[in-house]
C-alpha cells in the first residue's frame, strides 16, 4: 500500500486547493445554506457550479483529453475528490454518471459511445440516472421484469424502475432490461441507454423522510431504444452491471473519509454541556475515530490497487460494506450523544441541526442502496474468503 502521492500530484493538489478557495463562496460552506434552499434552486446552483469547474479544467480528472478530461492519474482524481470534500464544494448533480457510467463506458463502450456520452456529461449538458432497482427486484437485481422486445433495429421497452436518483432532472438513463423473451435470472439481460425526454417515459418523485425528493420512480410504456444504444453487448447486461457496480462499490473512500471526519467534529461540537463527560459515550466516540481511520487506510489500499492496474472485482464489496457501516454508525452516535435534543431543529438559538437531521436520515439508506450489507457480506464470504454458500 502506497500512502504517498507523486510530486506532480501534490502540485495538482496545491493548484486545485487554491482554485477552490477562490471559487467556493463562503456561504456555501455552511450545511445550513443548502438545507435552506428549495430543491430545484439547489440543483441548478450545483449544476452551474460544475460547469464552472469544467471550464477551469477540473472535470474528468483521470479521463483522456480527447473526451474532455484532464488526462491525469487516479491519484489526482482521489486528490480532487478529497480536496473538494475538504473545501465543502457542492456535491455533483451528475455523480451517478461520473462515478459509475463513465468508467464503464471507458471499459466496454464503443468509440462512438465514448464520444457521444462523456463530453456532454462532463459539461453537465446531460444528466444521467441509473435504472436498476424495480418493485420486487431490489437487492435481488436478477429478478427484474422490465422487458425490451426486439423490433428491427430497436428495442421496445416496457416496465418500471424505482429509487432512481435525480429522476425528475434526468435526461438519459442507463438501465438493465430483459431483452431475451423467457430468460430467467442473470441471463438474457442488456444494459440500454435510454432518452428520458421521449414519449412513453414518466418520472414521478418519491418524497423521503428527510423531506427531499432526490429519488423517483420511472415508468416506461413502449419506449423505443436503438440497438446501438446498448452498452457492453446485447445479452451481456449482467456482466456489464457487475462491472459498473464494482466502480460504484470500489470508488475511492478518501472523499468519504474527509466528509465523515468533518461530520464527526460537527457532531462532537453539537453535544449538550456535560455529555462529553460520559465515559460510555467517550468510548463510542473513540471507536468512531478508529472506524474512520480504518476507512482512510482502506481507501489508500484501494487507490494503490487502481494505480497498479488491478481489477477490484468482488473485493469492492468490502469497500461498500465498510464505508456504509462507518457512516451509519457515525450518525447513530449522533443520536446517542445528543439524546432527546437530536430531534430538535434548534436546541438553542445558536445551534441549527437541520442539515445534520438530513444527513442522519440519509445514513439509514446507505446500507441498502448499491447492494445491501447482507448481500455484500455474502459476496465477501463466498468470492473473497472462499467460504461455502
Amino acid at each position: 500500500m502506497d500512502l504517498s502521492f507523486t510530486p506532480d500530484e501534490e502540485r495538482f493538489r496545491a493548484q486545485l486547493r487554491a482554485w477552490l478557495a477562490d471559487n467556493v463562496p463562503p456561504p456555501w460552506r455552511s450545511p445550513s445554506f443548502w438545507a435552506s434552499l428549495p430543491e430545484a434552486d439547489a440543483f441548478e446552483l450545483r449544476r452551474d457550479w460544475e460547469r464552472l469547474r469544467h471550464r477551469a479544467g477540473f472535470a474528468g480528472i483521470s479521463l483522456p483529453r480527447e473526451y474532455g478530461g484532464r488526462g491525469g492519474t487516479p491519484g489526482m482524481q482521489a486528490i480532487h475528490d478529497e480536496e473538494s470534500a475538504r473545501a465543502r464544494a457542492p456535491h455533483s448533480v451528475n455523480q451517478i454518471g461520473l462515478t459509475f457510467l463513465v468508467p464503464t463506458v471507458m471499459a466496454v463502450g464503443t468509440d462512438e459511445q465514448k464520444r457521444e456520452i462523456i463530453p456532454p456529461l462532463l459539461r453537465n449538458d446531460v444528466i444521467w440516472c441509473q435504472g436498476f432497482s424495480e418493485p420486487g427486484a431490489g437487492s435481488d437485481l436478477a429478478a427484474l421484469r422490465t422487458t425490451g422486445v426486439r423490433d428491427g433495429d430497436e428495442f421496445v421497452v416496457t416496465g418500471q424502475k424505482v429509487w432512481t436518483t435525480n429522476a425528475a432532472h434526468g435526461d438519459r438513463i442507463f438501465m438493465l432490461v430483459r431483452t431475451e423473451p423467457g430468460s430467467q435470472r442473470h441471463h438474457g439481460l442488456s444494459m440500454l441507454l435510454v432518452d428520458m425526454r421521449q414519449d412513453g417515459v414518466e418520472a414521478r418523485p418519491l418524497r423521503q423522510m428527510s423531506g427531499v425528493s432526490e429519488f423517483g420512480e420511472v415508468f416506461f410504456t413502449d419506449v423505443r431504444v436503438k440497438v446501438t444504444d446498448c452498452l457492453g453487448g446485447v445479452g451481456n447486461g449482467w456482466a456489464t452491471a457487475m462491472l459498473l457496480l464494482s466502480f460504484e462499490r470500489g470508488a475511492s473512500g478518501l472523499a468519504q473519509y474527509t466528509a465523515f471526519r468533518r461530520q464527526f467534529d460537527e457532531i462532537v461540537a453539537a453535544a449538550p454541556p456535560g455529555r462529553l463527560d460520559d465515559p460510555v459515550l467517550r468510548q463510542r466516540l473513540a471507536q468512531r475515530i478508529v472506524d474512520l481511520e480504518c476507512l482512510r487506510y482502506h481507501a489508500m489500499h484501494v487507490l494503490t490497487q487502481v494505480e497498479q492496474g488491478e481489477e477490484l472485482g468482488a473485493g469492492s464489496s468490502l469497500t461498500k460494506l465498510q464505508w456504509s457501516q462507518t457512516h451509519q454508525q457515525l450518525w447513530e452516535t449522533f443520536d446517542d450523544l445528543l439524546g432527546p435534543e437530536a430531534t430538535l431543529a434548534r436546541p438553542d438559538p445558536d445551534t441549527d441541526l437541520r442539515a445534520m437531521h438530513r444527513e442522519a436520515m440519509w445514513s439509514r439508506s446507505v446500507t441498502i442502496w448499491g447492494g445491501s450489507s447482507q448481500v455484500q457480506r455474502n459476496i465477501v464470504a463466498e468470492r473473497v474468503l472462499g467460504l461455502p454458500r
